[in-house]
């Protein structure tokens, strides 16, 4: 059977460069050893500052990541251009080229965020010297490092998707987008239900920000823990967004149909969000641990530097694993079906529409889901068995009541999230019923996230406390 929308490109031809076939031989030879000169003269720089303390300085920080760009970002292309000139086969499949364009675009960023970072560096050093060090502390250089990954990611994101689209559009693909069922509910008590899910979102996000708002304001909360948690509220935020807004829109619409670049951003986002959601999950139970099993050595370990590294670390992951997934979709061919039995793009079920055959689509799922949620999960697991053997040979009752009510909230989160992913699963095994996927999912995305401001703010000391600090100020304010 012909693949309704299967594009009439497979793939492009790369002339290279012009030159002579009595040349090419001279030339492979000098791009060769530029390309090893790239090489291995940027590890080098890479490897003597990281040997050599002196170095360790906001300046040689950024040369390190420019220089880990600058072999990535020729590494995207000149192999390939190399291949070329001894070889006839200049085919490059169309998902090879989208690949290398993505990263091209996103080390090219990379290179001129960098830049203007060494120049921003070397501003505060001649300009203000004495506060040189206050100004460029170890956080806020990993934060700038950080923030240009994800600006390059997202830009090489967006530009990919969008030539994806297009090239849809011109091979008159006949999948134009997709049409969500939305939850089943009858039609005389979607009012009802509507009002139910808006005050629930409403709460999700009021609740979080409130959250972030009190981490920001009282200097008792910039403590690492609180740091992963207001990154953990943000996240709550931003996953209930994804798919919340157009569930409500649909239950109040005829209209419910999702454009095909709708869809891909909608799950793009969903799988950001939710990788994330576990990761920081992770690096709280580790943040448990260290204060509980190392409470001496707590401030020299979850020193700030590493903190905002693992959270970055953790976005890095998140918005690197999820193109892997959209970019794969992308190749797939939709039958005439177009239909998704859900409130939002959900993976698998795009995955069952296809025509095409998705058995890499289905090893790479397993294979990153092992890695953002099963390996988190077991970290989770090993933190609190620590934690727990660490507990028993407590002999005061002091000791074990503070030890318990630190990590109380954060065990309940965990068992919300992650026992609603196993609901999912198991639901998906043991039944075809779409209905209990749709409530497995609807926990995790609009319940979950709503519930952890208050697990966090009634079983939480020091937020309730920052609580009545805020109302007690705005009371004075008001007066």
């Amino acid at each position: 059977m012909r693949r309704e929308n299967q594009s009439s490109v497979s793939g492009f031809l790369l002339l290279g460069l012009p030159i002579r076939l009595e040349q090419q031989g001279v030339f492979f030879a000098l791009f060769l050893g530029m390309y090893l000169t790239t090489v291995l003269g940027n590890l080098l720089i890479i490897l003597l500052i990281r040997l050599d303390s002196r170095l360790h300085t906001p300046m040689y920080f950024f040369l390190s990541h420019l220089a880990f760009t600058d072999v990535s970002f020729s590494s995207v292309t000149v192999p390939k251009m190399l291949r070329d000139m001894h070889s006839k086969d200049k085919f490059i499949p169309y998902a090879g080229c989208i690949l290398q364009m993505y990263f091209f675009i996103v080390f090219g960023c990379l290179d001129s965020l960098l830049l203007a970072m060494m120049a921003y560096d070397r501003y505060v050093a001649i300009c203000h010297p004495l506060h040189y060090t206050a100004i460029m502390r170890e956080g806020l250089c990993v934060l700038l490092v950080a923030g240009s990954w994800l600006v390059s990611c997202g830009t090489a994101l967006l530009d990919t998707l969008l030539l994806v689209q297009l090239m849809r559009r011109e091979n008159q693909s006949s999948v134009s987008g997709f049409l969500l069922l939305g939850l089943p509910i009858r039609s005389e008590q979607q009012g009802v239900f509507f009002a139910l899910f808006l005050g629930m979102y409403l709460t999700t996000v009021l609740g979080n920000l409130l959250i972030i708002l009190l981490i920001r304001l009282d200097s008792r909360l910039h403590t690492p823990m609180y740091f992963f948690l207001s990154h953990l509220a943000f996240t709550d935020v931003s996953f209930a967004s994804v798919t919340v807004p157009k569930m409500l829109r649909d239950m109040h619409s005829q209209d419910k149909f999702i454009p095909y670049a709708g869809c891909m951003l909608q799950m793009y986002f969903f799988l950001v969000f939710g990788c994330l959601d576990s990761l920081l999950l992770a690096l709280m139970a580790y943040d448990r641990y260290v204060a509980i099993c190392h409470p001496l050595r707590y401030t020299t370990i979850m020193r700030e530097g590493l903190c905002v590294l693992l959270v970055a670390g953790s976005w890095l992951v998140s918005c690197g694993s999820a193109p892997l997934h959209i970019l794969l979709l992308a190749q797939l061919s939709f039958c005439a079906d177009n239909i998704i039995p859900h409130f939002f793009c959900d993976l698998p079920l795009l995955l069952k529409l296809s025509c095409s055959n998705t058995s890499v689509n289905e090893i790479v799922i397993f294979t990153v889901g092992a890695l953002v949620v099963i390996f988190p999960f077991c970290a989770i697991l090993v933190s609190y068995g620590r934690i727990g053997a660490s507990i028993l040979r407590v002999s005061s009752t002091t000791g074990l009541h503070k030890a318990l009510s630190t990590c109380g909230s954060h065990l309940s989160v965990v068992s919300l999230f992650y026992g609603t992913i196993l609901a999912l699963y198991y639901s998906s095994l043991l039944s075809d019923s779409n209905d209990k996927a749709m409530i497995a999912s609807l926990m995790y995305t609009a319940v979950t996230p709503m519930l952890n401001p208050f697990i966090y703010s009634l079983r939480n000391r020091d937020i309730k406390l920052a609580l009545g600090i805020l109302f007690r100020n705005n009371i004075l304010v008001t007066k």
